[in-house]
């Protein structure tokens, strides 16, 4: 049974639908990518995950159980860190997170049993009796992943956390929420592919509201047009070379590549799920064209994110 599941959610703000029929699930242990231009619905879908947002339609199920049933059981099991990070600058590292702890529900008993842990798995000992104001933009991000972290949450939603961090702070917060994908499931909100190659398991990409993509990151990008994707170089002239490749049946777009040399380059996508070397070689072979070079390229994750949601797929 899935840990997560959405089916037919829906949400609307003055008559503009920012989630549209989206349905998506999410297995225990999976780190999960989450990814879209601004606009898309990412915030939405997970705010009302979160049930800071109620849906205008479908359901939403943690471990098969809907979350209108028991909102208050829903909240426990998730933790949420939402794009602004919201804390109290004026109290300490562990004033806050005491404080936050008892906004859960934690017995005072329990308070430091679960502190403790998430201080040490965030790594913010050495700014626990410091102001929160007083800390750097890495450390501050750190302490907001340790208040999502208190109730011990099943599911952590994660809505671009490295946002505005320097290199070095978010290479730090990627190693960080690597190690708590070991322990929880994750539900990560980036603009950085980077991250998501780096971290996630699984892609989920939303445009104008739907869920466009969906699959472990390989599998996707094996399917993209990086499965077909071809850089050409040709001893011939570079316009009649182009126009040559865009008459072959099995391509479906040539882009010229920028190129010092002499001889002119280009990434050539075969229609469909043609591979179009055969045609090209065929072609330099008629037109008596040196063939220098012809290779299939790699899909890129931001070119694949990129012509899927520019293609207004």
């Amino acid at each position: 049974m899935s840990l997560v599941r959405l089916t037919d959610v829906a949400k609307s703000f003055g008559g503009v639908r920012a989630v549209d029929g989206v349905s998506f699930s999410i297995d225990r242990g999976e780190v999960v990518g989450f990814l879209g231009p601004n606009g898309a619905g990412k915030t939405t879908t997970m705010r009302l995950i979160t049930r800071a947002l109620e849906p205008d339609t479908g359901t939403i199920e943690i471990d098969g159980r809907s979350v209108e049933e028991d909102s208050a059981e829903a909240r426990r099991r998730i933790g949420y860190l939402p794009e602004t990070n919201p804390l109290y600058e004026e109290m300490l590292v562990g004033e806050f997170l005491a404080f936050m702890a008892r906004l859960r529900g934690i017995e005072p008993p329990d308070v430091s049993d679960r502190i403790d842990p998430a201080v040490e798995q965030t790594g913010i000992g050495e700014v626990y009796y410091r102001p929160i104001g007083h800390l750097s933009k890495g450390f501050r991000q750190r302490v907001g992943l340790a208040q999502a972290i208190l109730s011990e949450p099943d599911i952590l939603i994660l809505d671009e956390p490295t946002e505005g961090l320097d290199p070095n702070q978010r290479v730090e917060i990627r190693k960080l929420i690597t190690r708590l994908g070991q322990d929880h499931t994750v539900l990560l909100s980036t603009h950085v592919m980077q991250e998501v190659q780096a971290v996630c398991d699984r892609l989920l990409i939303i445009h104008r509201g739907k869920i466009i993509a969906d699959g472990a990151v390989g599998t996707l990008l094996s399917g993209g047009e990086g499965a077909r994707r071809v850089t050409v170089e040709i001893d011939a002239q570079p316009g009649s070379l182009r126009q040559a490749l865009e008459g072959l049946a099995s391509v479906s777009r040539v882009d010229a590549l920028d190129d010092a040399g002499a001889r002119p380059r280009f990434s050539v996508v075969g229609a469909g799920n043609a591979d179009p070397r055969p045609d090209i070689f065929a072609l330099a072979k008629e037109r008596d064209w040196t063939l220098w070079e012809m290779k299939r390229e790699q899909e890129d994750l931001e070119r694949f994110f990129r012509d899927l949601t520019e293609s207004g797929s």
